[in-house]
C-alpha cells in the first residue's frame, strides 16, 4: 500500500514536472510570434555566458572563449537531417530552420561553445540590392548576371534597397534564435565586406584569377568606389538591424582581402571596413541602442594591413592561419582583441597534434587570459569529424584554464 502511494506520487510529480517545462515551451512559443525581427530589443534573457562579449571589450577573462567560424553548417549530420532536400538559400530564408541549424553546435558542443552565428550567408547583400545568386551544390554561389560593364552597375545603383523589407526572414530568425538560446551563449550577427562582395558581384561567383574585379578597380575605379559605398551603406543597415533583431556581437568578412596589394587594399577595402565600424554605433544609437556591441573584422590574407586594422574602429580582429600570433600580438600592442587563428587542417590530425596545436597557439597568444578569442584561421570544411572538432574545443578549455 506504501509503495503504491509513494508511486503514485512519484507519477503525479512527474506528471506536473512535464506539464510545467510543456507550459513554459508553450510561452517561449508565443513569445517567438509575438515578436518579430525588428522589434525585440530588451525582451530577452539574461545572459548567462557573456565571456566572449567581455574578451572583445578587452575585459580579463577566466579562459579565452571559443567559437568556429562555419561552426553550423555541413561537417554536421543533424545538419543533413534538418536541411533535407531544400537548397541553401530556401534554408536560409526559414527563420524555424535557420534557428535550428544556428544551435546546433550550441547543443551538440554544449558548455564548449561561447557563442552561436544565425545561419545565414554573406551574399544576402546583393539579393537584397536586386541581384540573383543561386547555391550550385558542389559549386558554391552563382551570379547568372554578374556585373561587367557600366550599364549593368548602374542597374544596381538605381534601386532602392528597403533593409527591413528585403531581408525580414534574416531578423526573425536571429529574434527566434536569441529566444530559444535563453541566454546559453551571445549571439552572432554578420556580412560580408564590400571588397568581397563586390567581387562575388563582378566574377560571377567565386574565383582564382579575380579577372573582372580587378578590372573594375583598375578601369573604372570611381564606378567602383560607387559600388564599394552602396554596399557599405546597405551594410550598416543590415549590421544594425541585426542588433535591434537581437545580435549582441558582430563580424564582418572581408574574405578576399588578401587577394588585393596593400595600396589596392587601402584604396578599396580598408576606408569602407572603417566606415562600417564608425557608422554601426551610431546608427545603434539613432535605433535608441546605447550599449557597446563588439564588432570583429577579419580580412582573411590581409597580412600587410594588420597594424592598420587594430586602428581602424574594430573591436577585435580575427586572423587567419598564416600569421605567427606572436608576431600579431607584437603589432597589436594592446590596441583590440586578436581571434583565431588555428589552421583548420589540423583537424585531420592526430590528438597527440591537436594538443600540441591548440597548445602553441593558446600560449603565442599570451595565455588566453587577455585580449584573446580562440577561433580557427577561417571556417570548417564538410568533411570533417564532428567528434574531433569536440576534442579540439575540449583541448581549448583544458589548456586555456590553466
Amino acid at each position: 500500500m506504501i509503495d503504491r502511494f509513494f508511486n503514485s506520487s512519484s507519477i503525479i510529480s512527474e506528471l506536473c514536472l512535464v506539464s510545467s517545462l510543456r507550459e513554459k515551451e508553450e510561452q517561449k512559443k508565443k513569445k517567438i510570434k509575438q515578436i518579430t525581427g525588428y522589434n525585440a530589443m530588451g525582451n530577452f534573457p539574461a545572459p548567462k555566458n557573456d565571456l566572449i562579449l567581455r574578451a572583445a571589450k578587452g575585459e580579463k577573462v577566466e579562459r579565452p572563449p571559443c567559437w568556429i567560424m562555419r561552426q553550423a553548417g555541413r561537417y554536421l549530420p543533424e545538419y543533413h537531417e534538418v536541411k533535407n532536400n531544400r537548397d541553401f538559400f530556401q534554408t536560409c530564408r526559414d527563420a524555424e530552420i535557420a534557428s535550428e541549424i544556428t544551435i546546433q553546435p550550441v547543443r551538440r558542443y554544449r558548455g564548449l561553445i561561447d557563442a552561436a552565428i544565425i545561419f545565414s550567408d554573406i551574399l544576402v547583400i546583393p539579393q537584397a540590392m536586386g541581384m540573383r545568386v543561386e547555391m550550385l551544390e558542389g559549386k558554391g554561389p552563382h551570379f547568372p548576371e554578374p556585373l561587367r560593364n557600366p550599364e549593368d552597375l548602374q542597374t544596381v545603383l538605381d534601386y532602392k534597397v528597403d533593409v527591413l523589407k528585403e531581408l525580414d526572414w534574416a531578423f526573425k530568425a536571429i529574434t527566434m534564435t536569441r529566444i530559444k538560446l535563453d541566454g546559453e551563449v551571445p549571439l552572432f550577427g554578420f556580412c560580408g565586406g564590400p571588397w568581397t562582395l563586390m567581387v562575388y558581384m563582378t566574377e560571377g561567383g567565386g574565383s582564382r584569377l579575380f579577372r573582372f574585379a580587378k578590372q573594375w578597380i583598375n578601369m573604372y575605379p570611381e564606378l567602383s568606389h560607387k559600388l564599394l559605398q552602396k554596399i557599405t551603406d546597405v551594410a550598416v543597415e543590415f549590421l544594425s538591424q541585426q542588433v535591434v533583431a537581437g545580435a549582441q556581437i558582430l563580424q564582418v568578412f572581408e574574405s578576399w582581402g588578401g587577394e588585393l596589394s596593400s595600396v589596392d587594399f587601402d584604396e578599396f577595402s580598408l576606408p569602407y571596413l572603417r566606415q562600417i565600424a564608425e557608422r554601426v554605433p551610431k546608427r545603434l544609437q539613432e535605433l535608441g541602442i546605447m550599449e557597446q556591441i563588439p564588432m570583429i573584422v577579419f580580412a582573411k590574407g590581409s597580412w600587410y594591413a594588420l597594424d592598420k586594422l587594430c586602428c581602424s574602429g574594430f573591436d577585435v580582429v580575427s586572423l587567419d592561419w598564416s600569421w605567427d600570433p606572436r608576431e600579431a600580438v607584437k603589432i597589436n600592442k594592446n590596441r583590440v582583441t586578436l581571434q583565431g587563428n588555428l589552421d583548420p587542417g589540423v583537424m585531420y590530425g592526430s590528438k597527440e597534434v591537436i594538443t600540441k596545436k591548440v597548445k602553441q597557439m593558446i600560449e603565442a597568444f599570451g595565455g588566453g587570459k587577455s585580449r584573446y578569442i580562440v577561433n580557427f584561421g577561417h571556417g570548417t570544411h564538410p568533411f570533417m569529424d564532428p567528434d574531433v572538432i569536440k576534442f579540439f574545443l575540449e583541448e581549448c578549455h583544458r589548456i586555456g584554464s590553466k
